[in-house]
């Protein structure tokens, strides 16, 4: 069986490739558990002497990168170099720091000497997406390497070129032989992936439903996991906002990744004495974004990554519609090739039609009545997820209290749009997954956090 990169601009297909066999996998499986004893034993300087080498080749090539990407899953080029780029922020921070996150911590108790030590666990296996395909990855990748690990990808069966590519950057900065490596493999094979005794670790970035299965197949082993999740991320809009400042930011977060991103801004809870100057702007400039194929010109917005997808979007915006949600852009699927679905604006959305209750995994906003900051904050609170929120006030305390005490999300925002940062942790709770990605926290994840006491 092959898996097919298509393009979803143009539904050429790009690239075929053949699937591994169960003799191939386990050939991998059991080359990483060997290179993993070894690199273990290696000095956190030499570990970052390949980590800063791959940040290196991550920016030398990331025009090429960035049109592999617009190629299998459709990102606009400039998101795509900045992908690339951002990647390689996070293989030098983690080759900056790993040491120091992992340094031995001596506890004073009764014993002569007593200590934590943080200890590499073995092979970690990383079940990623399509919508930042570089990104995604290298997210686990560095903290997991860097910490003595090694690691091994099953990519989203549309972005095997992005996945081999990647194993290429590993093996050109100097890395040892198969301390990183890629299955081509479909998702229906992981479970025995899991179950693996070469395997200790699973991290998956996914729905909600992945995110289920892989815990489940994991937890049967006793394997410990990260999950980062889906998301439904809400935006308050406060009677005090700064309304052009919210309405960009708004716009920005919507639309990045062609709307097709976890932390999106999904839900615009805007409160009611300013909720109609805040559409009419928000709508502006939703209707000033350009939508076109990545590869012929400079677009705000790529296609979705298919087509099934774009269809599910599109059913989601019909059954807010037919339930009294406002059509106020948008909403159409366009004539011609490519999966393409236009910024989209539904206002009065309320509970029990789609674009409340689920996941708005593309370019589609949905407005939301509140009457007040006590309102809107329990509107946003109102979810199966928990991955991101945002505030928007000019009382900057007010939206301190607000995101600190309030907000039921692992990453809340200021009056700015909630993004990943090396330096910052990330991942979610409720539906949105456990468990966290990037700074210190994200490096200890996948480590034996070991006691030693000496009498």
């Amino acid at each position: 069986m092959a898996l097919v990169s298509i393009n979803p601009a143009t539904g050429a297909v790009v690239g075929e490739y053949e699937e591994m066999s169960d003799g191939d996998i386990e050939s991998v499986l059991a080359s990483t558990d060997a290179a993993a004893s070894i690199w273990r034993t290696t000095s956190f300087a030499e570990r970052a002497r390949h980590m800063h080498r791959a940040a290196v080749i991550l920016k030398d090539r990331a025009n090429d990168y960035a049109r592999l990407m617009a190629e299998e899953m459709g990102k606009p080029l400039a998101q795509g170099k900045a992908e690339a780029e951002k990647c390689a922020w996070v293989c030098d921070y983690y080759a900056e720091h790993a040491e120091q996150f992992l340094a031995r911590e001596n506890i004073a108790t009764d014993a002569s000497k007593s200590f934590v030590d943080f200890r590499p666990i073995g092979t970690v296996l990383a079940v990623m997406p399509w919508n930042f395909p570089f990104w995604q990855v290298f997210r686990f990748l560095a903290p997991a390497l860097m910490a003595g690990n090694t690691g091994v990808l099953k990519h989203a069966s549309n972005v095997s070129g992005c996945a081999l590519a990647i194993e290429q950057i590993i093996r050109d900065a100097g890395f040892p032989d198969h301390v990183f490596r890629t299955l081509l493999a479909s998702s229906r094979r992981m479970h025995s992936v899991i179950a693996s005794p070469y395997i200790k670790a699973v991290t998956l970035t996914g729905s909600t439903p992945a995110g289920q299965a892989v815990a489940a197949a994991a937890g049967n082993m006793l394997k410990k996991t990260v999950l980062e999740l889906g998301g439904s991320d809400p935006y308050i809009i406060l009677d005090d906002a700064d309304i052009e400042l919210a309405a960009k930011t708004c716009t920005i977060s919507r639309l990045i990744n062609s709307g097709q991103s976890c932390i999106a801004a999904k839900r615009f809870i805007a409160v009611d004495a300013i909720r109609d100057q805040f559409t009419e702007r928000f709508t502006e400039l939703m209707r000033s974004k350009t939508m076109g194929d990545p590869l012929a010109g400079s677009f705000d917005l790529g296609p979705q990554a298919r087509t099934d997808l774009r269809d599910d979007l599109h059913k989601q915006v019909e059954h807010s519609v037919e339930r009294g949600a406002r059509l106020l852009l948008g909403g159409t699927i366009p004539a011609g090739n490519g999966a393409f679905y236009p910024p989209t604006v539904l206002a009065d959305v309320r509970k029990g039609m789609a674009a409340y209750d689920e996941e708005l995994f593309g370019p589609v906003a949905a407005i939301i009545p509140a009457r007040d900051e006590e309102e809107a904050i329990r509107i946003a609170n109102d979810t199966n997820f928990g991955l991101g929120a945002a505030v928007f006030t000019q009382d900057t305390q007010r939206g301190e209290r607000i995101a600190a005490e309030h907000l039921e999300a692992g990453s809340c925002f200021v009056n700015a749009l909630v993004k990943s940062d090396p330096r910052l942790p990330f991942g979610g709770i409720k539906e949105s997954g456990y468990g966290r990605e990037l700074a210190s926290f994200g490096i200890r994840e996948f480590v034996n956090i070991k006691t030693v006491y000496i009498q």
